[in-house]
């Protein structure tokens, strides 16, 4: 599409990996049916990093670093740390690479594992890289919503509109009663 010549030669300019894929050619002239054949164009490019995934993971849980790269010939990934070069097979760490994305695996999440790291997608004509963070995520545990909910339900409000009665506690107590279906209800859907 956008390329025509009326001769035997196509000659395309500068040309872009946009521009790879299948090109047609027929020939034709007044005593045999048209002839036509196909070419296929493959334009190569260096790497360049198209999506780099960071996460967040609770201690303890697994975790996955993602880093994808558009490059022809395919791009070879490596994942550094503090510019030091993690390697296939680090306990409870897992490179999975694929042709055009790369994946680091952290099978059981310590606090030594938080950190930036670096994708490195290379190929023979180029390298590029990609800063990743692994970050702490702290997930709330049943006792922290509890200890919310109590810590809501015991304390008077404050600010404008706020109402307190001074009594001997029944509307603290009526207060929570009410407020635990709605923890047990919130822990179900959780859960």
């Amino acid at each position: 599409v956008g390329f025509v010549s009326e001769d035997e030669y196509l000659e395309i300019q500068g040309i872009t990996r946009e521009q790879s894929g299948d090109y047609e050619c027929s020939a034709s002239n007044d005593v045999a049916a048209p002839v036509v054949r196909r070419v296929k164009v493959t334009v190569n490019y260096p790497p360049y990093i198209s999506e780099a995934k960071g996460t967040g993971v609770p201690v303890g849980q697994k975790g996955t670093l993602q880093c994808e790269a558009s490059a022809v010939p395919s791009a070879e990934f490596q994942w550094f740390k503090d510019d030091k070069r993690l390697i296939e097979g680090k306990k409870g760490v897992k490179v999975e690479n694929r042709p055009f994305l790369s994946k680091l695996i952290f099978f059981n999440v310590s606090e030594h594992d938080y950190g930036n790291y670096t994708c490195v997608a290379s190929n023979k004509l180029g390298h590029t890289n990609a800063s990743i963070m692994l970050f702490e995520l702290n997930e709330p545990t049943s006792s922290t919503l509890l200890q919310e909910v109590k810590t809501t339900a015991l304390t008077p409000w404050k600010g404008p509109g706020a109402v307190s009665e001074v009594n001997n506690g029944t509307s603290r107590r009526a207060g929570c009663i009410w407020l635990l279906p709605l923890l047990v209800l919130h822990l179900l859907l959780k859960f």
